[in-house]
């Protein structure tokens, strides 16, 4: 095993590929629950089990390796009907994907010397299999290996194949599918042999399904890589004159490939005919006759998972490379614009040469080119929010299973992209909002019942593009917010005081919901009640730039809206001047932009405040801030309104410059932080403007406790 550990590629896509498993296990558990078509989710289950048994087989995995086998004798069970789909047995097989994640985790951490106890789990599969055995006595295949070989050229080739490969070759025979023998020389020159094994493999996958080699990968470990020949036995559709031109023309470091009919030569005291095949399926007088039309239907929905498969291959890339080509891509983009600017000051000087004419048009083709990479590497940053969602269903399902609710779950959008890094960090909010949608929102059965609701709530998360952003919403229809729980418990818990708790509109009491320790729950439990969860999810939104907002109705349901940009690597910004000093505001953060009078700034408690659209708007002049003069000759100000996860403010401008994309850099260690600026971008011009940091301003605001009155007198305005 010290080997495979040598080669951290073969470990990172065994890795990858035992997640993306593990998440089409759970994904077909969970349609398997729901018993709608469940021939068809059984046999997809049933590879899926057979793929993880391959590969942690082929990686010398041994704890996982028995369990994926204990798995697929029970699915197989249940695809020949042997056993029913109850609910016991759903719980194990989602007991079984819980611990392929914790066996996956201590692969990474203590590689092969796992720590988790699979017995248990094992002996539960087995028992399942036990309660009706009576009926699979007469099953003579189930779990017995017998050596089959084959003779070619007087050499003989041995494959070691369980019963249930056996039989699975025969009925693709029945289905007019072939198995052949691959027999593959690698170059000797070939430097990793063992690693072009796994590629050749994985591309015999693609062609059909590869069910035994001889030797196996750990063989090829074991002798140095000194075995250069190696035998796959593969199940196609295509033929063998296809097949080994594919091989030939697809695979590098290659010398030679052939293919040719496989067929059985020998059996232990007994072999296996078609004839066998259906007399398997009777069981105490019982046919299971359709197994063939079974197996008949799955061949379109594999070949069309192979070709989407083969559409979705990807190469991996660490996200530090991608960083690092943005920020090249930042600096071609300043340069280009500088060329430009250049180009317009010598045409406007020589208006008749032809090479500054020249010059103007290859500025031109060159800022098309950069804009065209400045894009594609932001999509490659990008990543379908699919990946987030896919977390959900079983949460979902566990949650309302231990409150002893019914809940639906509508999932709209997974093909919305979102820069990858947003979606790690926005996960554990919507978590949180989840949660609480099951166990604060959604009512129990009995209780929707007499309310004249459907007994089964639903729970709906959407996501969708807005221009420059993406939208995330979270629906329930369940109890909605009570806000005079809300803010009695604001009050209890010191928040506000019961003053304060009367002068509160609507609004500002729902977003008491996101003050840290504030619950409303009555019992502290596993899922809510230590009034963390909104924190969590407030400062998640606040450090992406993000806004959120809450809609809800009192017995009909709440709405949660998450307003994210799409990336944070290059952001959309809003170009303002403060005393002739340009500075960035992220678009994603402004709600709007009013003009006002200055006799319309108000204050309460020492705070600068301004109303807009019959809302309190605290108010904030960054000239006070940054030690600049105001603007006192100016009748009417400009108020950038912004928002930062519940809250909202302005702040006073003195002008206008425009939109720009806008490259965030840091301001680097010898400057330091410096609170309410987040970074910096360089302009086209070459100047620098500082990017406010909208959680810093927000800080501000609560920290401002004094009251400058002399700015505003009326004798100023002109």
């Amino acid at each position: 095993m010290s080997n495979i550990y040598e080669m951290p590629e073969m470990v990172s896509a065994f890795l990858d590929e035992v997640e993306e498993q593990i998440q089409l296990l759970e994904q077909g558990i969970l349609e398997l629950e729901k018993k709608d078509e469940v021939s068809k989710v059984i046999q997809d289950i049933f590879r899926v089990a057979h793929t993880l048994k391959g590969s942690s087989s082929a990686m010398g995995y041994e704890k996982m390796k028995s369990l994926t086998h204990e798995m697929e004798n029970v699915l197989d069970k249940i695809r020949n009907n042997f056993m029913e789909v109850t609910k016991p047995i759903i719980n194990v097989l989602f007991e079984c994907t819980d611990c392929l994640t914790l066996l996956k985790r201590d692969f990474i951490e203590y590689k092969n010397d796992t720590e988790v106890d699979i017995d248990d789990i094992i002996g539960k599969l087995r028992c399942i299999q036990s309660i009706d055995v009576d009926k699979t006595e007469g099953n003579q295949f189930m779990g017995v290996k017998r050596e089959i070989s084959h003779e070619v050229d007087n050499k003989r080739i041995v494959f070691e194949l369980d019963d249930d490969k056996r039989y699975t070759i025969e009925n693709e025979k029945i289905n007019g599918r072939s198995c052949v023998v691959c027999e593959i020389k690698i170059s000797e020159d070939s430097l990793m042999k063992a690693t072009r094994a796994f590629l050749i493999l994985n591309l015999l996958n693609d062609m059909g399904e590869v069910i035994g080699s001889s030797p196996n990968v750990l063989e090829l470990l074991d002798e140095d890589e000194n075995i250069t020949t190696i035998k796959y036995l593969l199940i196609s559709e295509l033929g063998t004159k296809e097949l080994e031109s594919r091989i030939k023309h697809e695979l590098m470091d290659v010398d030679d490939a052939n293919v040719f009919d496989y067929e059985f030569t020998k059996l232990d005291k007994e072999k296996i005919d078609t004839k066998d095949i259906e007399n398997i399926a009777k069981i105490e007088g019982e046919i299971v006759t359709d197994k063939i039309d079974e197996i008949n239907g799955k061949k379109k929905v594999i070949q069309e998972i192979k070709n989407e498969k083969k559409l979705s291959q990807t190469i991996r890339v660490d996200i530090e490379r991608l960083e690092h080509m943005m920020n090249l891509v930042g600096e071609m983009v300043i340069e280009q614009t500088r060329i430009a600017q250049v180009s317009n000051i010598l045409h406007n000087k020589y208006i008749a040469d032809d090479s500054v004419e020249d010059l103007i048009g290859i500025s031109s083709r060159v800022s098309r080119v950069v804009s065209e990479l400045q894009e594609s590497i932001m999509k490659a940053r990008m990543v379908p929010v699919q990946q987030l969602f896919s977390r959900f269903p079983r949460l979902v399902r566990d949650l309302a299973n231990s409150l002893g609710k019914e809940v639906e779950l509508v999932l709209e959008g997974g093909e919305t992209e979102m820069d990858r890094t947003i979606i790690e960090d926005i996960t554990d909010p919507l978590i949180h909002l989840v949660r609480n949608s099951l166990d604060h929102g959604i009512e129990k059965p009995s209780t929707r019942i007499v309310k004249d609701k459907p007994s089964k709530g639903t729970l709906r998360i959407k996501a969708f593009h807005q221009e420059n952003h993406v939208i995330v919403t979270i629906e329930d229809d369940g109890a909605g917010l009570n806000l005079e729980k809300i803010k009695q418990s604001a009050i209890k818990k010191e928040v506000i005081s019961a003053q304060e708790a009367e002068t509160l509109s609507e609004q500002e009491i729902i977003n008491l919901i996101f003050q840290t320790g504030l619950s409303t729950a009555n019992n502290v439990s596993d899922v809510s009640g230590r009034g963390v969860g909104m924190d969590i999810v407030r400062n998640h939104i606040d450090k992406l730039n993000g806004i959120i907002d809450v809609e809800t109705k009192e017995g009909e349901g709440s709405k949660f809206t998450i307003k994210l940009p799409l990336t944070l690597a290059i952001l959309a910004g809003l170009l303002v001047k403060i005393h002739n000093e340009i500075y960035a505001l992220p678009m994603s953060n402004i709600i709007e932009i009013v003009r006002k009078p200055k006799n319309e700034i108000e204050y309460i408690k020492n705070q600068s405040v301004v109303v807009i659209r019959d809302k309190v708007h605290p108010l904030v002049w960054l000239h006070d801030y940054f030690k600049l003069p105001r603007e006192n000759k100016k009748r009417n100000i400009f108020i950038v309104v912004l928002g930062i996860a519940e809250k909202r403010f302005g702040i006073v401008v003195d002008e206008l410059v425009g939109n720009q994309e806008i490259v965030v850099k840091p301001l680097g260690s010898y400057i330091g932080k410096i609170e309410g600026i987040s970074g910096a971008t360089i302009l086209g011009d070459g100047s620098v403007a500082h990017i406010f940091d909208v959680v810093g301003i927000s800080r501000m605001i609560s920290n401002k406790n004094t009251k400058d009155s002399d700015n505003f007198s009326n004798n100023e305005i002109q």
